[in-house]
Formats: C-alpha cells, structure tokens, sequence
C-alpha cells in the first residue's frame, strides 16, 4: 500500500511522515515544494500549482492513499496575501483530484480542513459539532471552507472517497512561529540564549482555544485513512479551550528567564473568536480516537525543539 503526503516538509507533514512510516506493510512518499536533503521519505519536488506537473507526479506515484496537507495554513499571513491564499489552497486541491481522476485513480483522499471554518462561533453553539454553522472571519477560512466543499462535491459527482477533517489548534515539537505557541517558545528560546531583551511581544490573551498535540492530531487522520466513512466531516481536537494567557504561562513556568510579557498591536487579528472547543465525539465513536498526551509534555517539547534551534544558530 502506498500513501501519498502533500505538505510533507511542513510541520504537520513530518510528524505523519514518522507516524507512517511506523505502519507495517506501508510505503510513504512526500510531495513538497523542494525535496528535504535527509527526509525520512522519499520526497517529490511537486509544484501542486502546475496541473501538468501534478497529473505527471500522480501517474508515475499511483498512491492507494492520499493525504493532503499543503496549504498556506496561517491565518496572519491570509490577511496579507488574500488572493494567494485562496487561490493556492483551493486550485491546488483541484489539480491534485483532476490528476487522480485522470489516472484512473480513486484513492482514499483526506483533505485537511480546519477549526477556522467555523469561524465566529456562537457561545450556546459550544463545544462545537460537524454541523454547526460556517461562518468564516478571515481568507485563511474561506480557503478552507473552499477545499473542504471541493472535497464533498467531487465524493458526490464522482465518487472518490474522500475524509474531511477539521483540526483545531495543534502544537508540538517542530511548529513555526507564525503560530501563537511556537511564537512563544521562540521568543523564550531566544530570550534564554541572549538573542533578545528580556521582553516577550504577544497578541490578544483573552482568546480561549482547543490545543492537541500535533502527534495526536496525525494519528487521527491515519485512523480516519482507515476506517473514516467516505464523504464525511471529523472534528479532531481535545474537547477543552484554555484561554492563550494560561498557555503561555505553563511555557513561561518552564523556563528559568524573568521575562516580561508586553501586547504588540502588529500581533492582534483583525477579528478575532473568543472562545473555541471541540466536540469530538463523532470520530472517537467511530475510529476509536481521543487525544493521550499531556499539554504539559507538548509544551515542554515545543520549548526543547526551539532551544535546539536557537543554540545551533537556527532562526
């Protein structure tokens, strides 16, 4: 069996890259923009923009299974580059399902979505369910909500079977700084090495979120990979919201640094949802899935991970 991961160089990518790579009887292969010098996979440099590049790819790969997560997935940077983001996240699925297609192909297809398509969410609408209204508050979100739709109508008109996941927040070891943990742990990282003054730039703490580690999140789309109905929309998340000031004070607890915490506007979104929790029942009722690791481990991992970095020089 062969699984076919788009985004693999990302930090998603790598940690279901490793995950499936641990399933016996299982070939992993990546498609990125470049392929990754030392991969654990080999690695396909794939422009999923360029269709004939994409449907040449998909011929010679013919995957049984596809995960596709590559996207422009920050929601800040959506708000710089409107027009790219969802011009990428939306034509890049289509070539990919076209190239599929035209190669006779109808592998089990699970297209990453995201907590962000339901947007401005009620306070009697929570936790939050499959069914809840859409009602995106940034172009990040309406790009999902474009793939996701994208997704249904292709498993509707054609018959592919596709899995449809939303993931809430998710962190862990390896996540950029355009995200507001791994923002946190780089500047404590950062902080600790010498590298700036001992002042900690943040957005709005108020928001309150529904955090997964990143190892749980990829062992739900491998379950779901499995044993996921065909057509059908999964939460995946840890059914708790923890307000952003609680989680950068489990990181700041961790380190030994006096730091001083300060509000940079530059940092606030344009609009913002007060609060966010996961229902997750449906895909623990039908795969078996809840998350297991601690936040404690996560946090302290994704600390570690940018410790690494900053002491080898990384930026």
């Amino acid at each position: 069996m062969r699984a076919l991961v788009t985004g693999s160089n990302g930090f998603v990518g790598t940690h279901l890259i490793n995950h499936l790579l641990a399933q016996p009887g299982l070939e992993v292969i990546g498609v990125d923009l470049a392929a990754r010098p030392g991969a654990a996979c080999p690695t396909y440099a794939v422009d999923l923009n360029d269709p004939d590049l994409v449907a040449a790819a998909v011929r010679d790969l013919r995957p049984d299974v596809v995960f596709h997560l590559a996207a422009q997935a920050a929601v800040q940077v959506s708000w710089a580059d409107r027009g790219r983001t969802v011009v990428n996240n939306v034509l890049s699925q289509l070539y990919l399902i076209e190239a599929l297609l035209a190669a006779g192909l109808k592998p089990r297809l699970l297209v990453v979505g995201s907590a962000d398509e339901y947007g401005l969410v009620k306070s009697d609408e929570l936790p939050v369910k499959e069914d809840n209204p859409l009602r995106p508050n940034s172009p990040y979100a309406v790009s999902k909500i474009g793939q996701d739709m994208l997704a249904y109508q292709y498993f509707l008109t054609h018959g592919l079977p596709v899995l449809r996941v939303r993931p809430f927040n998710h962190l862990g070891p390896g996540q950029s700084d355009l995200f507001v943990a791994g923002s946190f742990a780089r500047q404590i990282a950062e902080i600790e090495g010498g590298r700036r003054e001992l002042v900690l730039r943040v957005g709005n703490l108020d928001a309150r979120r529904d955090f997964t580690d990143v190892r749980d999140v990829v062992r739900a789309y491998w379950l779901l990979a499995q044993k996921g109905t065909p057509g059908e929309v999964y939460n995946i998340g840890s059914g708790r919201s923890l307000a952003v000031s609680s989680l950068l004070e489990r990181l700041l607890a961790l380190s030994p640094a006096k730091i001083d915490v300060q509000v940079d506007p530059a940092r606030l979104r344009l609009s913002d949802i007060p609060d966010l929790v996961c229902d997750f029942s449906k895909i623990e009722a039908e795969v078996g899935w809840r998350p297991t690791i601690p936040l404690e481990r996560t946090l302290r991992d994704l600390l570690d991970y940018w410790r690494s970095r900053i002491g080898a020089g990384g930026g």
